[in-house]
């Protein structure tokens, strides 16, 4: 869900501007998972522009107070939500933990890094929703500590129906700056991509898995 559409675009806008989002139907990248894709999205590069992290801190911060109210406890999946929600803890003035994917395997063997109390309620912040699992990973580790997961809030989402699946049946709700939908709407604005791009963009959405480019 997006809450405020100028705030989808102008998201949409800073993360092309900076290149942390890049489109290329012609020439796709290869993810991890074998999918070729048109879209690249690395959001840690915001980090490296003060007024776009400023930007991102803020209107996270605007939306985790309006949806949930001030948490106790502000939650970042690592390793690319760490730095944000560090941000947004500060941006509120709420302690800061983050959930690492597994717990680690010497030491206190914590999955959970910070200070977490029973009962207390945290959202949670992600930089990037694909499908969703590794976020809802976070989620479960939170509430096996203690923890009441508010919901959870992210810089933006590819929409995936496979990720809103997910959330729903985890009964976790799911805030983002943009999604895929606005970026494209951005991008052929702003005459980032064309109206053939377009066409080529969209279909990817609909079936990442099976998806081809054109020249393949």
């Amino acid at each position: 869900m997006i809450l405020n559409k100028d705030t989808a675009k102008k998201t949409a806008e800073l993360l092309l501007q900076v290149k942390a989002i890049k489109l290329n139907p012609n020439e796709p990248f290869q993810w991890a998972s074998g999918w070729k894709s048109p879209i690249y999205c690395d959001n840690r590069i915001t980090l490296s522009y003060p007024p776009v992290r400023v930007f991102l801190k803020e209107e996270i911060a605007k939306i985790v107070e309006l949806q949930y109210g001030k948490p106790d406890v502000i939650a970042g999946v690592a390793t690319g939500a760490i730095a944000i929600g560090i941000l947004v803890a500060q941006e509120l003035g709420v302690p800061f933990v983050y959930v690492r994917p597994e717990p680690k395997e010497h030491g206190r063997k914590n999955q959970i890094e910070g200070h977490l109390e029973s009962g207390q309620n945290v959202v949670v912040i992600e930089d990037l929703i694909s499908t969703g699992n590794s976020s809802l990973n976070a989620v479960d580790a939170i509430k096996e500590a203690g923890g009441v997961v508010k919901g959870m809030v992210a810089i933006f989402s590819y929409g995936f129906e496979i990720a809103e699946n997910n959330f729903k049946n985890k009964n976790i709700s799911l805030t983002t700056l943009s999604n895929y939908e606005r970026l494209l709407e951005q991008a052929l604005d702003s005459n980032y991509i064309s109206e053939s791009e377009l066409v080529t963009l969209s279909e990817w959405r609909r079936n990442p898995s099976e998806w081809t480019p054109l020249n393949a």
